[in-house]
């Protein structure tokens, strides 16, 4: 979708994969590339206060393929 100032995005956040302990991300290659198979570009991370990743945030254009 578009409109006079540009595309129009959705977005989503997920939580990354885990370690066994809960404490440590584990390699996130594989949800990322299930995303990107959606549709959905990976942008950012959202950190935890002192660090740590606690979502990973992803965007399509609003009228883009992919579930919801």
């Amino acid at each position: 979708m578009t409109t006079d100032r540009g595309t129009v995005w959705k977005y989503e956040t997920v939580r990354p994969p885990r370690e066994a302990t809960m404490e440590e991300a584990s390699d996130p290659k594989e949800l990322l590339n299930e995303y990107g198979q959606e549709g959905w570009e990976f942008v950012s991370t959202i950190e935890y206060t002192g660090g740590g990743t606690k979502y990973l945030v992803f965007k399509q254009p609003a009228d883009g393929g992919g579930d919801e």
